[in-house]
């Protein structure tokens, strides 16, 4: 397998770049199974330091490169990579790349032994770091550059301001923006673009799309549900912003399954609605055909995979088996019981 290194550290609060790494690794480990080559996947139970240890000392019956994915890392800790993993990444095996993925928030990081070891061996450390709010303009500017094309500040501030500040996707909408072709002016290379073809042409903020995995959440409607989660997730949205999105759709729609158990009209609810008429009709319709104990269910659903995807419950005999897995593995599952509830 070419230009694979002995072991990766990727890293950071940019968790949609951080799935794209993961990917692309994964795609181009696979690329080579032919030639007996395998790919692990290590997460929960199997993602410690202590588990990953004992299987880079494991034998393979593999005659290829083995590539090792490690989720979870931003949950370990110092003592544990110093104890056990640390020592057998000193001695790696031939042929083996062993890849880590810390998806980092405020309060859980890789610790700085994961760091060391992965220098240690030759490895490669990659921070997926999202910029900071007011910055963000001035990045957009200079990742449109890169791809030829011109925006002013006033267009870049519009981009932002339409897509929202997740990175991945401003990046997908400069990327559709350079394939639709600006006319150029006179003498420059550069598609130009102003705030006329941003407001044309970008996407707006996620918050309307996650108002619709909500919304399937509501009407029970799971592949629905499934399929907007890992379309948002792909575009660089945190599962913390569409979890809070998610819960607020949730609590209005229990308020109003509510309002209809006490007699209200439907067309007397819509009306209070703040929401385009069409969709405040369909929003109504799918909260008339569910029961508002399978909404609160719902809604603790949320809640345990909001504790869940934050390392669970204190005390490790209260945890639920989903804590510990990769945070769309828990998503998926939530959204899987919410709308298969009775």
């Amino acid at each position: 397998m070419a230009e694979l290194k002995p072991a990766y550290l990727i890293h950071g609060d940019d968790h949609g770049a951080i799935a794209e790494r993961r990917a692309g690794l994964r795609t181009l480990a696979e690329s080579e199974q032919d030639a007996g080559g395998s790919v692990e996947l290590f997460e929960g139970e199997r993602g410690t330091p202590e588990a990953v240890a004992l299987a880079l000392t494991a034998m393979t019956l593999g005659t290829g490169r083995r590539v090792m994915l490690v989720e979870g890392v931003e949950r370990w800790r110092e003592k544990d990579v110093e104890t056990h993993l640390a020592p057998v990444m000193s001695d790696m095996p031939p042929d083996t790349t062993l890849a880590l993925f810390a998806r980092e928030e405020n309060r859980t990081s890789a610790p700085a032994a994961v760091h060391e070891a992965v220098l240690s061996v030759g490895g490669q450390v990659v921070a997926q770091m999202t910029v900071k709010p007011w910055e963000l303009a001035g990045w957009v500017r200079g990742q449109a550059a890169r791809m030829g094309i011109s925006l002013d500040g006033a267009a870049a501030k519009a981009l932002v301001a339409q897509v929202g500040e997740r990175q991945q996707r401003l990046l997908r909408e400069l990327e559709k923006l350079a394939l639709e072709g600006e006319q150029t002016r006179e003498g420059s290379p550069e598609r130009v673009i102003g705030v006329e073809d941003i407001d044309r042409r970008a996407a707006h903020s996620a918050q309307w799309q996650a108002f619709s995995l909500a919304d399937a959440l509501v009407a029970g409607a799971g592949r629905e549900a499934a399929l907007s989660y890992l379309r948002l997730r792909q575009q660089g949205e945190r599962l913390p912003g569409l979890s809070y999105l998610m819960a607020q759709r949730l609590r209005d729609g229990l308020a109003i399954a509510l309002r209809l158990r006490a007699g209200a009209s439907m067309a007397e609810v819509r009306r209070g609605l703040r929401m385009p008429a069409r969709a405040a009709e369909r929003f109504v319709s799918d909260v008339a055909r569910t029961e508002p104990e399978r909404l609160r269910t719902a809604l603790g659903a949320l809640a345990d995979l909001e504790l869940d995807s934050r390392g669970g419950a204190v005390l490790s005999a209260t945890r639920s088996p989903f804590t510990g897995l990769s945070e769309d593995t828990q998503a998926v599952h939530a959204i899987e019981a919410i709308t298969t509830a009775p």
